[in-house]
């Protein structure tokens, strides 16, 4: 993938990113435990929760069906998957071990598409249970200057599913697309509440960079603690331009995972990375494979939610545009209005155009009826485009009928021949200004026809129509050989 800007000139950053996103489920992923946000530490626990010895997992059988709905919406291949123990050892998990899924997750390969259409590759997509939480208390809260640490087992065993996303990501504005596509998704399929300030949806980036042109990839570092999407972005441009640092000065990056400290802008070595050898993985043998029939994920797949790419290509196919051109509007969940909205004859240009500049804090009372009959009236030339933003507020507020909102306002459309001796009057007042409309460029004209617009607008109190006025103004041009 290309055409991302460079962080660093002359040097391409590559980027892969792993989602872990905490599943919408009542109780945790092995145990009866409540999986709630919040509360007092270590009241939402049980001795699965805890690791004690005895206790045995059993399978939440809704954080299946959850993880094959994200495997459904990503476009991968849902397969039997078999649990692992993943050994290591830290306080916040007190088995010594994490259970998740190594070599057979329940999700293969599949993909994400982008609001610009391009499409990021997911490796995997794979079940595992959360670890707890330490807290180090002392000096800058990290654990080598705390005086004493505390450990909160309320998120240990909580079902997570951790997306890979392949390394098709060229900069930071790419991975912040992608992270707010694929939490989009979660949250319309109902997996994930995808609340990053809350840890239930969390980024763990790969960085690595590489001289363009070259097809090698670069030694690559794992930068872990973002949870926001200006952390994510802030976070791969600091690493990207430490790593191009150390090449260039003729040192060698190390594989490492890092910590990404928000508050200095940097990230800090936790340790050297780990590959899949170091966690002894194994068969979990207190669970069984899991194998989804075939009728179970096409009932799955058959109760799923349109998803935001369908959404946009259904948007993009009613108003003749491109799937750029309707992201904003489904982002903010104004589609199916927009949809009904053209359906009910309205110029989609114009709709769009009101959903995205006018209606951002809400459609309140407004009805796709009205909405269409409101368009109509602007492109009719009943209404300039100013009135008829006061008339959507009106709508908006109270609903009703844009024909008496519009009277209310005292609307009227001017007369052609009053508005043509006011563009008149203002071309001899400002031949200047003429000249540069007539005999510019592109952009010189584009200037001088929003001041005349402008000049015009003032005069009429916002009365006369723009479209008619640049019609005007063209008509005159033409007449003059411009």
């Amino acid at each position: 993938m290309t055409g991302a800007p460079e962080i660093v000139p002359g040097w391409e950053t590559v980027i892969g990113l792993e989602v872990h996103a905490e599943l919408a489920t009542v109780t945790k992923m092995f145990s009866g435990a409540p999986n709630r946000f919040g509360g007092d530490p270590n009241t939402n626990i049980d001795p699965v929760s805890l690791g004690l010895p005895g206790s045995l997992p059993v399978l939440n059988g809704h954080a299946v069906e959850l993880a094959i709905r994200v495997g459904l919406a990503l476009n991968c291949r849902i397969q039997r998957s078999v649990f692992a123990r993943k050994n290591y050892f830290y306080p916040d998990m007190p088995k010594d071990f994490q259970i998740s899924q190594y070599d057979l997750p329940i999700n293969g390969e599949g993909w994400l598409e982008l609001a610009d259409g391009r499409r990021i590759g997911i490796e995997r997509a794979h079940l595992e249970e959360d670890t707890g939480k330490s807290t180090h208390v002392g000096g800058g809260g990290r654990i080598h200057e705390a005086g004493h640490s505390l450990v909160d087992y309320n998120r240990a065993g909580v079902p997570l599913i951790e997306i890979v996303g392949r390394p098709d990501l060229r900069g930071s504005e790419d991975a912040r697309a992608y992270v707010s596509e694929l939490r989009s998704i979660l949250i319309a399929i109902g997996a994930s509440d995808g609340k990053m300030e809350e840890g239930s949806m969390r980024v763990d980036c790969n960085v690595s960079v590489r001289p363009v042109g070259q097809a090698e990839l670069g030694t690559r570092c794992e930068v872990k603690n973002i949870n926001s999407l200006r952390s994510l972005g802030r976070a791969i441009e600091y690493e990207a331009r430490r790593q191009v640092d150390i090449v260039t000065s003729g040192e060698r990056v190390e594989q490492q995972t890092r910590h990404w400290n928000e508050d200095e802008g940097r990230t800090h070595k936790l340790r050297s990375k780990e590959e899949a050898f170091d966690y002894r993985y194994f068969p979990e043998p207190d669970l069984m494979p899991v194998e989804p029939s075939e009728e179970w994920i096409a009932e799955i797949r058959s109760a799923l939610p349109l998803l935001p790419r369908e959404r946009r290509h259904r948007l993009a196919a009613v108003a003749g545009v491109d799937t750029g051109a309707t992201a904003l509007t489904v982002e903010r969940g104004l589609d199916d209005l927009a949809v009904a909205t053209i359906g009910a004859g309205a110029d989609a240009g114009r709709v769009l155009v009101h959903l995205e500049n006018n209606l951002a804090d809400g459609v309140g009372l407004l009805t796709a009826g009205s909405f269409a009959a409101l368009v109509a009236m602007e492109t009719g030339g009943d209404l300039t485009a100013t009135q008829a933003k006061t008339v959507l507020a009106d709508l908006v507020a109270t609903g009703g009928d844009p024909i008496a909102h519009a009277a209310s306002h005292g609307f009227e459309a001017m007369d052609t021949s009053e508005l043509e001796a006011l563009v008149n009057r203002l071309i001899a007042e400002h031949p200047d200004d003429w000249a540069g409309f007539v005999g510019g460029d592109d952009r010189e004209r584009r200037k001088k026809s929003g001041f005349f617009v402008g000049h015009v607008m003032r005069a009429t109190q916002g009365q006369a129509d723009g479209r008619i006025v640049n019609e005007l103004l063209a008509l005159r041009a033409a007449k003059q050989g411009g």
